[in-house]
């Protein structure tokens, strides 16, 4: 990835260079202080990437400036001091928001979540990319990156790997009707899975059952009936 760092304090540049450093997959193309060097070395370096400040000295805009008078940005990660600005960013799509001082576990997770922006990007559209739409950012995936879905209503609760669980206006249904079958299974009124992603079952007697999915932190509880259901599944019925 070639990366683009844009922050009006030599001391941030430098500590981002320094955590990156630690990353073979980044190329750090270039540096700006201001609205007037980024516009410009986006222009030029056209980088995949930015690391892009909010609250930069001039007085001439700030970061969503940036973006607003470029025809097709490059993903961004925005690196701040100020948490209040996380709800505008997701509303244009970033793929992450650090808050300084930047912890390098969580720039790990950004440049994993900016990859994968990249290389969605770079897919034909057509059903190789799902959009994933909430109240405050929109998500491209891929179907295989979809671990598992949980009815909520009017809404379905998609779990994907990387991401936190997105709550989408969309009845499981409308999900059961476009997503590929198999791997993706529906087990009942309210679950359905990436049966590519199971690794393990716990059925304990008389009672609801748990699924340990890759991509999930904690197991999945599922009822009795979407438990035995995935049993007969698996048992060829």
């Amino acid at each position: 990835m070639r990366v683009l760092i844009v922050d009006d304090e030599p001391l941030a540049r430098s500590a981002l260079r320094r955590l990156l450093a630690g990353h073979p997959e980044v190329e750090i193309a270039g540096e700006a202080d201001g609205l007037a060097d980024a516009r410009q070395a986006v222009e030029t370096l056209r980088p995949d990437l930015i690391f892009l400040d909010i609250e930069l000295d001039g007085g001439a805009g700030d970061g969503f400036d940036l973006l607003e008078g470029l025809p097709r940005p490059p993903v961004v990660i925005f690196v701040t001091a100020f948490a209040q600005y996380a709800v505008d960013a997701f509303a244009v799509d970033a793929a992450d928001y650090l808050l300084k001082p930047v912890d390098p576990a969580r720039l790990a997770v950004a440049l994993a979540r900016a990859a994968r922006q990249l290389a969605l990007a770079a897919l034909p559209p057509g059903p190789g990319v799902i959009e994933l739409r909430t109240p405050k950012r929109t998500v491209l995936t891929a179907p295989a990156d979809i671990v598992a879905l949980c009815a909520e209503g009017d809404f379905t609760r998609v779990f994907v790997t990387a991401e936190p669980a997105l709550l989408i206006l969309r009845s499981l249904g409308q999900f059961e009707a476009f997503l590929p079958a198999p791997p993706f299974v529906r087990l009942g009124r309210s679950v359905m899975i990436n049966r590519d992603r199971l690794r393990g079952i716990e059925a304990p007697s008389r009672a609801a059952g748990r699924l340990t999915l890759e991509g999930l932190a904690e197991p999945l509880s599922i009822s009795r009936a979407a438990a035995t259901r995935l049993r007969e599944m698996l048992a060829g019925k």
